[in-house]
């Protein structure tokens, strides 16, 4: 049985709370611990399908002093100390959705290698990724590029920006709508995060053959 029992409509609508500290409350209380759930139970298999050791960040959301969040995560990522500058895998939500990611932020500086990387295997990468995935530019926006459009050339548009491009990011994973019912069900989404994972390691893997300055 898993620790995560599953989302509720009142879960998202946290979201729509006025005030940063109003809204913070409710995140600790209601969010973090489910996500820091969700991500505790996918370390096991994250480590396993990565071969490093996974280790848990719950966002805090600390440089926050006027605007509530309009969303909120956990990561995994092979570091005790921090995931931004390291590729991560990441289970968050919105008031409309919940995501799960492999992601390289604009934080990190394997960027530039790790676009170049994209580029020279290019085919395998979009042949890996099933057509239900999406992808993202920008971890702050909720917008999503189907897997679709990926094929139809903005593969190259979002992997130039991504070696060219100081803020740029690259996101690939699935969403859910907050009214899918397989955010209901602990387990189910447990495993389907387990599945996604397992899909996007081959993106993980593209990453490990470059050195960190």
């Amino acid at each position: 049985m898993s620790n995560f029992t599953g989302f509720t409509q009142e879960d998202f609508d946290v979201f729509k709370i006025d005030g940063l500290d109003e809204r913070m409350e409710q995140l600790r209380i209601r969010l973090s611990p489910k996500l820091e759930a969700i991500a505790s139970e996918l370390e096991p298999t994250a480590s396993s399908l990565t071969g490093d050791e996974m280790f848990v960040h719950v966002a805090k959301h600390a440089r926050r002093t006027k605007n509530p969040p309009n969303d909120t995560w956990a990561a995994l990522a092979s570091s005790k100390r921090g995931y931004k500058k390291l590729p991560h895998f990441q289970v968050g939500m919105w008031e409309t959705h919940v995501f799960i990611w492999f992601a390289v932020i604009y934080e990190s500086p394997i960027k530039t290698d790790f676009a170049r990387e994209l580029k020279a295997n290019k085919d395998q990468v979009i042949s890996s990724i099933p057509d239900e995935f999406v992808w993202s530019k920008d971890h702050t926006q909720p917008e999503t590029i189907s897997h679709e459009d990926i094929k139809q050339g903005e593969f190259d548009r979002l992997v130039d920006r991504l070696e060219n491009v100081k803020k740029a990011e690259i996101l690939c994973g699935l969403t859910f709508d907050r009214e899918d019912p397989r955010l209901q069900n602990g387990d189910e989404f447990i495993k389907l995060c387990e599945d996604t994972i397992k899909k996007l390691s081959t993106l993980y893997d593209l990453t490990k053959t470059i050195e960190y300055n």
